[in-house]
């Protein structure tokens, strides 16, 4: 039994290395209303890999999976409060939990999500990694990636994003369902603003994933 649970993962996680994944859990559970189109990086414009990165995880580039000095610092908040005023998961980490793990809020699902992680990164290059990600993670009720989220938002295929619509984008994903990229809230408008002034001074954070 142990032998299966280490060994599936390794095979899942080589499987997504080449073949773009059919789904997620998180889309089984919300079956009805999914929205789903997988497209290529390629297919993308530059802008919406470079929102999320400087978004989400600015030392994407950098770690093995995990940011283990910020895990450490909501560690030490959590003992300290009891309650971490921010998260500590990277875009590896993300991928992890959307692509093999239920969706529910637990220490035990944070645990799972490390080793994942770890293997994800050990075995999948970064730029697929990335891909991975823009292609399942949730951006609306029932949307899932950048090819889904900018047709429905913006009516144009992710290839047409502009640095400004990506940025929005990026800047719902802490809190998708409650937030619309089209018209963005004051608060998600001005963190939008904040991605987009962001991008073209914080082009080192790209080399991983751009040619």
């Amino acid at each position: 039994m142990l032998v299966v649970f280490v060994v599936l993962p390794v095979l899942v996680i080589l499987l997504y290395r080449v073949v773009p994944p059919p789904g997620t859990p998180l889309m089984l559970w919300r079956e009805a209303s999914a929205v789903y189109r997988w497209v290529p990086m390629s297919e993308m414009s530059a802008n919406a890999a470079r929102a999320v990165v400087v978004s989400e995880d600015q030392t994407f580039c950098a770690h093995n999976g995990i940011d283990w000095r910020q895990m450490n610092k909501v560690l030490d908040e959590f003992r300290e409060t009891g309650r971490p005023s921010r998260g500590a998961s990277t875009i590896t980490m993300q991928l992890a939990r959307n692509l093999y793990l239920p969706p529910s809020r637990s220490i035990l699902r944070k645990a799972v999500e490390i080793p994942l992680a770890l293997g994800l990164e050990l075995l999948v290059p970064k730029r697929r990694i990335l891909e991975l990600y823009l292609n399942v993670v949730e951006m609306g009720d029932g949307i899932y990636g950048v090819e889904a989220a900018a047709q429905r938002h913006f009516g144009k295929p992710a290839s047409g994003l502009t640095r400004t619509e990506a940025a929005r984008l990026a800047a719902i994903l802490p809190n998708p369902l409650d937030r619309n990229p089209a018209r963005p809230s004051g608060e998600v408008g001005r963190r939008a603003q904040e991605i987009a002034r962001d991008i073209p001074r914080l082009t080192h954070l790209f080399s991983c994933f751009e040619t």
